[in-house]
This record gives C-alpha cells, structure tokens and sequence, in this order.
C-alpha cells in the first residue's frame, strides 16, 4: 500500500547488485515494469508494454536496458519477441557497457531513490499507544510485527472480528502506555479508520476530549489486529511442535518426501510408515524451529512463540511509561489545497515565481505558440506527443514532401473534395463506358498539375469557401484582425471579408476553458502545463476589477 516502501525495495536491490557484482536483478509490480513507467518521457521510440519484459536490469548497481536485437528493428518492429532470462544474463555479462541505459533514463530511476538509506528515518512515526502488557513484549523482541498487526485491522473481516469478542490471546485487563514505532502508511491506515469495538471485548474508549483519547484507540485498534492474527494460527495444541507441523512449509516438506519415495511404499499408517513420519518430524522441527529459518511461519505462531518464550515484566513496563518520549506529531496527514498545489508544481520541476514576477514574466504569445506547437506534433493512435520531448529535433521543410503529401490529400482535381458531389456520383452512378474512360484520362492529364498548381488549387477551393462563410453568421463567432493592420486582401471588393486573428482566438478560447475550469483540473490546464506552460489564476474571480 506504501509506495515508497516500493522505492526502497528498488534501492535495496540496487545496493544487492553492486555489492554482489556477478548479480543481476529485475523488478517489476502488477502495474509491470514501473521503473520504465517513472523515466516514461525519456524512453526510445521502439520500447512499448509489449517488448519490455526481460529488457531492464539492475548490474553492478547500474541499471540497464537491452535494446532490440537488430539496430534497424528499433525503427519498425514493436512487437519482437523479449529475450529471455538466459539470453538477457548472457548479454549482461558479456557487453554490459553497451546496455547502460541511457542518462536521462537512470537519472528520472535514481532520482526516486536517493536519500536512502538516510529517508528512513523520515518514513517513521512514533505514537503513544495504550497496549496489553503482551503485546509491549512481543514489539520489543520484533518490532516489525506491527506491520502485520497493522494489516490484518486495516483488511478485517466479520469472520476476523469473531475472534475478538473475547480476546482470549490479549484481554484487556494488563494494558500500558507505550511508544510504538510505526511507517507513516501503517500509522495513517490504523488512526484514519473509524472502529467501534465490541462491548464483550472488554476495549472501552475513554470521552474523545481524554486527553489520551488517541493513546487509547490506536492501542485498542492494534491489539484487534494482534488479536487476529493469533487467531489465524493452527494453535490446537500449546505444544509447539504440533504448531510447527501444521504450517505450510510441513506440507511442501512432506509431499517432496513423498516425491523421492521416502516412505519406500509402505502403505500411510502403518508401524513403518509412522516411523519414517515420526523421522520426518523430528528432523523437521530442528531445521524450522531456529529463530534464522522462521521466515515462512505465519506471524500468528511467532507471536505465540514469542509469549511463550519471554518474560512479561509488568512493573517494569509501567516504570517505563512514566517518563515516555513525546510522541510524533501528526499533522503531515492534513494536506491542504495549497500544499497538494506545491507538492503537484515541484512534481513537475516547476518553479513557484511570486504574484508580481509571475505577471512580468506572463505572455499570452507562449499559450498561443505553445498549443500551435502541440497541435503541429505528429500523433499516433497510442496518444498525443507534446512538443517538448526530450528526442525534439529541429524542425525542417521538404518542399517536394509536402506537395507530395497535398497531392495524396487533395486527389487528382481539388474539387473533388466537395463531399455534395461525391455523393452525387454515387446516388447516380449511370455513367457510360465512354464517359468513365473520358475520366479516367482527364485523371491522368490532371495529375500531371505542377506543385504549384497544385498550391493555387487549395487556395482557389479555401477561397470560394471564405465566400459562402461570408454570408452567415459563423464569421461573427470570431475575432477578426484589425483593419489597420491588414494591407491587402484577396477580396478587395468583399468588406467583410476580414482574416481572422487566429492568436487572439486561440488564447481567448483557451482563457475561457481554464476559467470554466474553477480552479479543477481540465484539459487547459492539462496540456498547456505538461508543455511547461502555467496560467494565472483568474483574476475577476480573486475580487480584482482587472
């Protein structure tokens, strides 16, 4: 649930692969290969979902991206196949310094990383907690614990809740004050949710204006989440080695025993049969039992084990809660607008200019080149690319590419775009074998027009469509040029005929999107600011007379 804690699996394995140089290490989570996802603008064209698997690696505390297998595939083929673990190791191992991802890529990767191990410490919150004296026992020989205590609350269910009307495991008779350590999540999870505690459980709250009202709650809520887990273990006898055998590491052990044919054929319940068993066992829980190898036993029986094997001194515990450590303070879990605001614009990299350098700085010509830019950009069906990607060439002008490019668009007689006619040829499809062949050689004749030609074409067909918007009310919706500043026209005989100023439209359509907005987030705002573009806050909404 704690992203971050995933951030610091990442530099864990990083560390992993440069202290062990031999090591190489992928990582991924059910949204696939994240790290690609966090250096997403940096990436080269031909790297998709579907070809990444087994291509990003952490070697020798670098990370690495293997390319396509062929230089030529990284323009075409999207779809080739990924290597496999073998075939990604072998290249590793052998030309690793070609695979060194790119710098942009690393950096976007270590960015989130970096700070550790020192951020640790910043992750933690400590709180006060009243607790039974158990408990304080337990966390004192395996803090972590509260981790597991902590999600089975946060995910209880009826059923889970059973088990806490008695609270046979830790009853609330012999309860402390303690300070417990918590990550930040684990301590939002537990005092953000509101929980009303059986009445046969014996957990009364104080009044909420207790001054240790929190105190109270947040130990009573952690003692249901100890509670269940303990619940959840195959505790039917308190003889430990009926515990350890009812695990699921038991039954993986024994069926591989099974596998090799220890119990040599004898049929299961036999005198041999329970001999050999009896073996398996013994043999079993000398190898489990050590607190080294007690990895997979469920945090319910080690937290049995742990009451079982620890002393509760009660008096002690209370001396210590006389002279406490003052508890974290919690006001990182109110985020105001304003600070959600800062926390998006340092996302970002942005910086957060005052009132009055942001007003000397502001031109509306950016908004403007800013979306025609946007506009201009070649997208594809997998989204939109804005103008500021990293791989942003200069641009050029192929003058033969373009008309060759109007010539595919306009066909071979630019009145052929008249849709009215299209359709005309198709309702009354009744021309003679003579006529088509006439057609098709105008076709061919027309198709010899020169770019130029071709050019004058477009203009003559825009033209003709300026004269027939001329006379409807489409023109008004806009906002013309000055007359002042328009030196000639095509139409000199047409007054009204007057070329719209497509800056100002554009700005003011623009303008009034974001102030439809109310300050939410909208597609102004959205494309205008991944382009590195910010607008001001509506002003006639601030009480300014502007």
């Amino acid at each position: 649930d704690n992203v971050e804690d995933e951030w610091f699996i990442v530099y864990l394995v990083r560390e992993i692969t440069r202290e062990f140089p031999g090591m190489a290490a992928r990582i991924d989570d059910n949204d696939g290969e994240f790290l690609l996802i966090e250096a997403a603008d940096f990436l080269p064209k031909w790297l998709n979902p579907e070809n990444s698997d087994n291509r990003v690696f952490f070697y020798k505390g670098e990370l690495h991206l293997i390319p396509l297998s062929e230089p030529h595939e990284q323009e075409c083929d999207l779809s080739a196949a990924t290597p496999t673990i073998s075939e990604a190791l072998t290249l590793l191992s052998t030309r690793c310094e070609e695979f060194l991802a790119a710098e942009p890529i690393r950096t976007a990767v270590y960015k989130r990383i970096s700070g550790y191990p020192e951020k640790i410490q910043a992750s933690f919150h400590r709180a006060h907690c009243y607790l039974p004296a158990g408990i304080v026992a337990v966390l004192r020989q395996r803090p972590s614990l509260v981790a597991a205590a902590v999600q089975a609350f946060y995910l209880r269910d009826p059923a889970d809740l059973r088990a806490c009307r008695s609270f046979q495991t830790f009853p609330p008779d012999e309860r402390v004050m303690t300070v417990v350590t918590f990550t930040k999540c684990l301590y939002a999870q537990l005092v953000q949710q509101k929980f009303v505690p059986d009445r046969r459980s014996g957990y009364m709250l104080p009044l909420p204006s207790h001054p240790q009202y929190k105190a109270y709650e947040l130990g009573m809520k952690l003692a249901h989440g100890f509670e269940i887990l303990c619940s959840k273990c195959s505790k039917v006898s308190p003889d430990s080695k009926r515990n350890v055998l009812r695990g699921p590491l038991w039954e993986r052990f024994l069926s591989s025993l099974k596998e090799k044919n220890y119990f040599k054929g004898q049929m299961e319940g036999s005198a041999k049969y329970m001999e050999l068993l009896h073996m398996a066992e013994d043999y079993f829980q000398q190898s489990v039992t050590k607190p080294e190898s007690s990895v997979e036993v469920s945090p319910g029986d080690e937290i049995l084990t742990l009451l079982r094997t620890t002393t509760i001194d009660l008096k002690e515990f209370e001396r210590e809660a006389a002279s406490l450590p003052p508890e974290d303070d919690d006001s990182w879990l109110e985020i105001t607008p304003d600070d959600l605001d800062q926390m998006l614009k340092e996302a970002r990299n942005e910086s957060l200019p005052s009132a009055n350098e942001e007003e000397q700085k502001y031109d509306l010509e950016a908004v403007a080149e800013s979306m025609k830019a946007f506009v201009s950009k070649v997208s594809t069906h997998e989204g939109a690319e804005m103008p500021w990607s990293s791989d942003e060439s200069h641009v050029t002008f192929d003058v033969d590419s373009f008309t060759k490019a109007l010539d595919r668009i306009l066909g071979a007689d630019s009145e052929e775009l008249d849709s009215d006619d299209l359709d005309e040829e198709e309702e009354f499809d009744f021309l003679d074998e003579d006529d088509e062949d006439l057609d098709a050689e105008n076709q061919r004749e027309d198709q010899k027009e020169s770019p130029n030609e071709l050019i004058g074409s477009l203009k003559s067909y825009m033209n003709e469509m300026d004269r027939e918007l001329a006379h409807t009310n489409v023109g008004k919706s806009f906002t013309a040029q000055k007359k002042g500043s328009v030196e000639h026209t095509e139409f000199p005989e047409d007054t009204e005929l007057t070329p719209v100023d497509v800056d100002m439209n554009l700005v003011a359509n623009l303008l009034e999107s974001y102030s439809a907005q109310s300050g939410l987030a909208g597609p102004t705002s959205n494309i205008l600011q991944s382009m590195g573009v910010r607008l001001p806050d509506n002003a006639d909404h601030t009480g300014s007379n502007n």
